[in-house]
């Protein structure tokens, strides 16, 4: 064999990732290489013992948005952003979830507010985006 061969991936057992601290590691992994169905088989039963975990919940809503769950992805981005306002993440996804469903004067506010904590330039972008639908004349 030579070295220019592809590594094998590493083989996901849900059961042995179930504990919520490995769940995690190997959802995002999942995540992170456009797993989301695979990741959410992690997550639901690490969530399972540890509602409240934030972490887990952002993976989940993470998940949900790259599955087109949108109705799923607000119910955890909402209850993220109530626990942590000062998330730019959770304030940036909620947005964009809101704006998925062409609900722009919604999504606004968790946009401009993720846009002036994080100052990324995509954020910026997402809140001209959704400004000029609602304002197509402007």
């Amino acid at each position: 064999m030579n070295d220019e061969m592809l590594p094998v991936p590493r083989i996901v057992f849900p059961e042995m990732a179930a504990a919520p601290e490995s769940a995690y590691r190997t959802a995002f992994d999942l995540l992170a290489n456009r797993a989301p169905k695979e990741a959410l088989e992690l997550v639901e039963p690490a969530l399972e013992q540890e509602p409240d975990n934030t972490g887990l919940l952002t993976l989940r809503a993470w998940a949900y948005l790259m599955r087109a769950q949108l109705q799923r992805a607000e119910s955890d981005l909402e209850r993220l952003v109530a626990d942590n306002p000062t998330d730019d993440w959770s304030q940036h996804a909620l947005g964009r979830c809101l704006e998925r469903q062409s609900r722009y004067a919604e999504a606004l506010p968790h946009l401009r507010l993720a846009a002036a904590m994080s100052g990324d330039p995509d954020h910026g972008l997402a809140v001209l985006r959704v400004e000029q639908r609602l304002n197509p004349e402007g």
